[in-house]
C-alpha cells in the first residue's frame, strides 16, 4: 500500500506502507502514466515536474512482482512566475537578494515562485503567506558569506500602543538577538518550499563556523520559522548551516518530507531539524548527515516555559536515516516546557554517537515533564549508545559545572526540578555497539516514571572502544555496558537479547520494580 503524503501543484510525495526502517523491502519503478519516472529503493520518494490541477495514475512496480496504483490530483494554483523575471542572475557571483525577496513579496496568495536552474547568491530573505516556493533541479540558494550585511533581529520588540512583547528571535532556549536566517518566517502561514534544489547557508565559506563564541548575535539557521502555521518543506537539500539548518519555533502544523540535511561531521553545532515548542510536527522519509544532533527536539529553557508554557507535542518522526551525529533523536537539554507525545518509527541510524539522547537536569524546571515516548521498529549501526536519558547533563548554562547540578544527594523537589515519565522502546536491533547498550540515569530526588525494554537485540562490536555514554560530571569511560538504569521506578525488560557484554548484563538501582522476561543474555 503506497500513499500520498503531501501533494503539491507540481510535485507530491509518497509513503510505502512496510516494516523495514527506510528502506522497502526491494528496489521498484515509479510509473507515472505508464511512463517510468524513478528506480528507488526507500520507503518515501517524490515526483516533481507535474502539471499544476492535473490527475495521474501513478503505479509502483516492486521488482517482486507487486504492483501499487495510486490516483493523484494536483493541487490547483492562482498563477507562477519565474524569479528571473525579477531580475534574478543565478550565477552564482552576482548577488540576487532584492530580485529574490521582490519575487516572493510580490507572489499573489496560492501563487508559485520558480527558481529555475542557477545559483542564486543571497542575503536572508524573508517569507510571506499563501505561497510556493519551487525550487527545480539544478537550483541553489546560497548564503552570503558577508557576516556584517546580515540584519540583526531583537529577541523581543514592544509594541508601541500596548507595551506588549512581540518575540522575533531566539537561539538555544531563550528569547536572544540573532543575525536573521537565511530563509525566515514570521508569523506566516500556508507556505510550501518544494522541489529537489537545494538551500545552501555556505556556512564553511564563512566565519560562521569560528569564533561565533564572540559574534554579537546568535548565529542564523538556514531555516527560522516563528509562530508559523503549515509549513512545508518537501524534496530540498539543506546544507551548510551556520548553526542549525531547521528550526521551527513555537509553530503548529510542520511538515518536512523526503528532504536531504548534511554538512561536514566536524562542523559546529550544526543541528539538523530542532523543532521547539511546536504542536503537531511530521519528519517524514528525511536523511540526515550533521555535526550535532539530527533532531533535536526542545521547548524552552525555564524562562520561556514560565511565559509561554508551549510543550513539543504530538512530533511524529519516520523512515527517516540518520547518520553520523551526537544523537539520532534528541529530547532537550532545554526542554523546560516539556515533550509529550513523540513516536519514532521504521527508521535507521548510523554511526551516531547515541540513539535515543535525552538530556536534562534540575533547573530545566517543574513543567519540563517528558513523557509518552515511543521508539517503535528501529534499526541501528554502529551506535555507540543506543538509549541514553540523562538527567545530570553538564553543559550550555552558567551553571552546568556547579554542585547542584552534579550533586547526588536527594535534593528538595520544588519548581526547578523536571520530571521523566513514561519511555518504550519496542522491535530494536543494534549492531556493532560500542559503549554500552542503554545508559539511563534518573534524578535521586525526582526518579524516571517507567522504562519498557521489548523486543530488542543488542550485539557489542569485536573492536569497541570505550567511551563517554553521557555528559556528566565524573563520568568514566565505559566499554561494552550492558543494560543500566539508575533511579528508575518501574523497569520491564521483556524478549531483549545482548551479546558481547562485558560484566553484568542488567544493572538497576533505586528502582521499586523489576520486571524481566524472555530475557536472554550469554
Amino acid at each position: 500500500m503506497t500513499q500520498i503524503l503531501y501533494r503539491g501543484s507540481t510535485s507530491a510525495c509518497f509513503e510505502i506502507e512496510g516494516t523495514a526502517p527506510h528502506f522497502s523491502r526491494c528496489t521498484y519503478g515509479v510509473y507515472v502514466g505508464g511512463e517510468m519516472r524513478l528506480r528507488g529503493d526507500t520507503n518515501v520518494f517524490s515526483l516533481y515536474g507535474l502539471k499544476p490541477g492535473s490527475e495521474y495514475d501513478v503505479e509502483v512496480r516492486f521488482d517482486d512482482g507487486e504492483v501499487d496504483r495510486v490516483a493523484l490530483k494536483t493541487a490547483c494554483e492562482t498563477r507562477a512566475m519565474s524569479v528571473k523575471d525579477f531580475g534574478a542572475v543565478g550565477d552564482g557571483v552576482h548577488e540576487d537578494t532584492a530580485s529574490l525577496q521582490a519575487a516572493i513579496n510580490f507572489t499573489p496568495d496560492g501563487g508559485r515562485i520558480v527558481f529555475p536552474a542557477g545559483t542564486y547568491l543571497t542575503l536572508p530573505l524573508s517569507l510571506k503567506s499563501h505561497i510556493t516556493i519551487e525550487l527545480q533541479e539544478g537550483a541553489t540558494i546560497l548564503g552570503s558569506t558577508d557576516r556584517e550585511r546580515y540584519p540583526v533581529i531583537t529577541g523581543l520588540a514592544t509594541d508601541l500602543e500596548t507595551g506588549d512583547e512581540i518575540p522575533l528571535a531566539s537561539f538555544e532556549g531563550l528569547e536572544r538577538p540573532a543575525y536573521q536566517s537565511l530563509i525566515q518566517g514570521s508569523f506566516c502561514e500556508d507556505v510550501a518550499i518544494v522541489g529537489p534544489g537545494t538551500v545552501d547557508g555556505n556556512g564553511q565559506n564563512g566565519d560562521w563556523w569560528h569564533g561565533f563564541e564572540s559574534f554579537p548575535a546568535a548565529r542564523p539557521r538556514v531555516f527560522f520559522l516563528n509562530r508559523c502555521k503549515n509549513i512545508i518543506l518537501h524534496g530540498v537539500t539543506v546544507k551548510n548551516g551556520a548553526s542549525w539548518h531547521i528550526h521551527p519555533f513555537f509553530s503548529k502544523d510542520v511538515s518536512v518530507l523526503n528532504c536531504f540535511i548534511t554538512a561536514p561531521k566536524d562542523s559546529p553545532n550544526t543541528d539538523g531539524c530542532d523543532p521547539e515548542s511546536c504542536d503537531t510536527v511530521n519528519i517524514i522519509g528525511c536523511k540526515f548527515s550533521v555535526g550535532d544532533d539530527c533532531i533535536a527536539i526542545k521547548s524552552g529553557k525555564l524562562e520561556m516555559a514560565v511565559k509561554y508554557l508551549s510543550p513539543a507535542d504530538r512530533y511524529t518522526i519516520r523512515n527517516c536515516i540518520m547518520q553520523f551525529g551526537h544523537g539520532a533523536v534528541t529530547l532537550g537539554s532545554e526542554a523546560s516546557a516539556g515533550v509529550t507525545n513523540l513516536n519514532v518509527s521504521k527508521c535507521l541510524f548510523r554511526a551516531t554517537d547515541r540513539g535515543l539522547r535525552i538530556k536534562s537536569r534540575r533547573g530545566r524546571g517543574k513543567d519540563s515533564v517528558i513523557t509518552n515516548i515511543l521508539f517503535d521498529n528501529i534499526k541501528m549501526e554502529r551506535v555507540l549508545t543506543p538509549i541514553v536519558i540523562n538527567l545530570w547533563y553538564n553543559c550550555c548554562d552558567p551553571d552546568a559545572h556547579s554542585e547542584y547540578v552534579w550533586s547526588r544527594e536527594k535534593l528538595p523537589v520544588d519548581d526547578r526540578t523536571p520530571h521523566m515519565g513514561s519511555f518504550t522502546f519496542r522491535n530494536m536491533e543494534c549492531v556493532d555497539t560500542e559503549v554500552a547498550a542503554c545508559y539511563i540515569d534518573g534524578l535521586t530526588e525526582m526518579p524516571i516514571e517507567s522504562v519498557t525494554l521489548e523486543n530488542v537485540s543488542v550485539s557489542f562490536a569485536d573492536d569497541a572502544k570505550p567511551g563517554l555514554p553521557a555528559m556528566q560530571e565524573f563520568m568514566e569511560p565505559k566499554r561494552k555496558l550492558g543494560l543500566y538504569m539508575n533511579n528508575v521506578r518501574n523497569v520491564t525488560v521483556k524478549n531483549v537479547k545482548l551479546r558481547g557484554v562485558e560484566g553484568e548484563k542488567l544493572i538497576t538501582v533505586n528502582s521499586e520494580r523489576v520486571e524481566t522476561s524472555g530475557f536472554d543474555s550469554e
